[in-house]
């Protein structure tokens, strides 16, 4: 008879509930977190293991990759998906979502993730870090800022490696242990910005020994991070068999409700990468006011633009930019521009 391991995962303990092929529940226990010590419980029970199902989650590489040493079926399962059928259940336990999760397991009620290869995984870690430093560098200036404004001290615009000695410059009239403390701040933030620069070279780096990267980049308002951050969040594009699915995979495009003859149409689910969508929305926003040459994406944008308005249309066009990339990938083609068309005599 097949059984189906449900397990529950949290940082210290895992609960752990193997059902049989017609739903009865034959073991239910609590283990260390460590797919080697789940894999001896699992395996002291001699039961025929069908799969073994777990969330979606920090852990989740580190347990499908365990399980993988073991050679066991592992499934990693969408936790967003699965928190709807788990709140069906009254209790709230631990236990009672192991069960859960064993019965979506068996019953095939259950969305699976992709795994994602070593290097999309390395990728996404150095440049979440990346995006961390830049927020820091970025919060230490808006409240050095913020100090100064108390003083009637405005800046205006300043880049970051001006920033430094255009605030010393200012604050030398200022009270010495406000100064002081202005002077350490900014020592944290020439620290950050040196920091960034390095990761960007690295990055940089590897943008051009990566062919595919090197591809993306030849699209309009597309660069290295957002290239880098595009290829390591997608990292297989046959797993979408339509382009367009990809904007809704980032959360770009709107929510619908429909029930009977009502249809509604909300704001874009914003499920999926934050950072990319964040970085698509910048490169339409490039493309549609900074990018000086023509393209048909551009033409599409600025049309929008003038009835939507550029905050709709940037993200419209962020949206349409990563469904090209998708083809871009696919089709291991260049970025198409188009022709500009001919004005009329």
């Amino acid at each position: 008879m097949k059984h189906y391991v449900g397990l529950d995962v949290s940082m210290k303990k895992t609960s752990v509930c193997i059902v049989d092929e017609n739903g009865k529940i034959v073991h239910e226990s609590e283990v260390k977190t460590d797919p080697h010590a789940l894999a001896d419980s699992i395996g002291k029970t001699g039961l025929k293991i069908e799969f073994v199902g777990f969330e979606s989650g920090s852990l989740a590489h580190y347990l499908a990759q365990g399980f993988k040493e073991r050679a066991i079926p592992a499934v990693c399962m969408d936790a967003r998906k699965m928190s709807a059928i788990l709140s069906i259940r009254v209790n709230k336990t631990d236990k009672n979502d192991a069960r859960g999760i064993a019965d979506a397991l068996r019953t095939g009620m259950f969305t699976r993730v992709h795994e994602r290869p070593l290097e999309s995984i390395n990728r996404g870690a150095v440049l979440s870090m990346r995006r961390f430093l830049v927020n820091q560098r970025t919060d230490i200036k808006n409240h050095v800022r913020g100090i100064l404004k108390t003083y009637g001290i405005r800046l205006g615009a300043v880049g970051p490696k001006r920033f430094n000695g255009t605030v010393k410059n200012r604050i030398q009239n200022l009270d010495n242990l406000v100064r002081q403390t202005l002077e350490e701040m900014l020592e944290i933030f020439d620290i950050v910005d040196q920091k960034i620069d390095r990761l960007d070279n690295e990055l940089l780096k590897i943008a051009h020994q990566d062919k595919e990267v090197q591809l993306l980049m030849s699209a309009q308002g597309v660069g290295p991070i957002t290239a880098l951050s595009y290829k390591t969040e997608i990292f297989d594009p046959s797993r979408f068999s339509n382009s367009r699915a990809v904007g809704a995979y980032l959360g770009m495009t709107p929510t619908q409700y429909s029930s009977g003859e009502m249809k509604k149409q909300g704001r874009v689910s914003k499920c999926g990468s934050k950072e990319l969508r964040s970085l698509l929305t910048e490169a339409g926003i490039v493309i549609l006011t900074r990018s000086k040459k023509w393209s048909k994406l551009k033409a599409w944008g600025l049309k929008l633009m003038r009835k939507k308005g550029s905050q709709k249309a940037a993200l419209a066009v962020g949206r349409k930019l990563a469904i090209i990339l998708h083809r871009m990938l696919v089709e291991q083609k260049a970025f198409i521009w188009g022709e500009v068309p001919t004005k009329a005599a």
